[in-house]
């Protein structure tokens, strides 16, 4: 059993013991149905990974070129997981945090061009087990600070010895140079805990045009050497 001081982080404890009463038997709930929820989103996890692992060995194998370079996962904690439910005021109960939290389960993939990462959104959102429940294109539309990113919820059927959960699963497909961008906007922004500096911010952004047009540049170069080796051949 997981003792509640697992769960649940030092600012939201000070909340429960705030709200005893209120939240009380919700935390309850939540640490003795914690092992059996958890599993079901470790094991969507696993199914997405195994669908990105079958494609990107096809490629290996049959093919001259790899969209897929590099992919890692991650599942939320119970500790992070009980604080945003909190902070957003929702429940601790199981199908609370179902309904309100996608992100439980993630799985970024990195891809080496743009065109790249559209061809494994689209070999992954038409497979007949996967049903798309949301997409947010900030390749197209970047956030105002200038991150980039394709950033799908996918709901993954999984099939238990008496049942079938259907789990959803974020999945964020990026470039190289999109990802480089990110994991330092990230470190940044913790360092300044979300308030950077003006100065630095614009300079972040200034990073992300850098970044998109050295996308778009490399695209180009990928096209002009297909099309010279189209000609080379005939």
């Amino acid at each position: 059993m997981i003792e509640a001081d697992q769960l649940i982080p030092r600012p939201v404890r000070r909340e429960l013991r705030a709200n005893p009463f209120e939240r009380g038997a919700e935390l309850g709930t939540a640490v003795g149905d914690l092992s059996a929820f958890m599993m079901t989103y470790k094991f969507g996890l696993d199914e997405v990974l195994t669908k990105v692992g079958i494609l990107r060995e096809e490629f290996t194998f049959t093919h001259d070129v790899n969209p897929i370079e590099h992919v890692k996962s991650r599942l939320k904690s119970p500790a992070s997981i009980a604080e945003k439910v909190l902070r957003k005021g929702y429940g601790l109960q199981p199908e609370s945090i179902r309904r309100h939290l996608l992100d439980i389960a993630g799985v970024r993939i990195t891809c080496s061009f743009i065109s790249d990462v559209y061809r494994v959104a689209d070999m992954l959102t038409r497979q007949q087990d996967v049903k798309v429940i949301r997409t947010r294109d900030y390749i197209r539309d970047p956030k105002p600070n200038g991150y980039q990113s394709l950033h799908l919820i996918l709901e993954i059927p999984v099939f238990l010895s008496d049942r079938v959960e259907l789990v959803p699963v974020e999945v964020q497909i990026r470039t190289a140079a999109m990802d480089f961008w990110a994991g330092l906007e990230h470190k940044i922004n913790y360092k300044y805990h979300g308030d950077i500096p003006a100065g630095l911010m614009e300079e972040l952004q200034e990073a992300a045009t850098v970044a998109g047009n050295l996308d778009r540049k490399m695209e180009r170069l990928r096209t002009e050497l297909g099309q010279r080796d189209v000609v080379e051949r005939r």
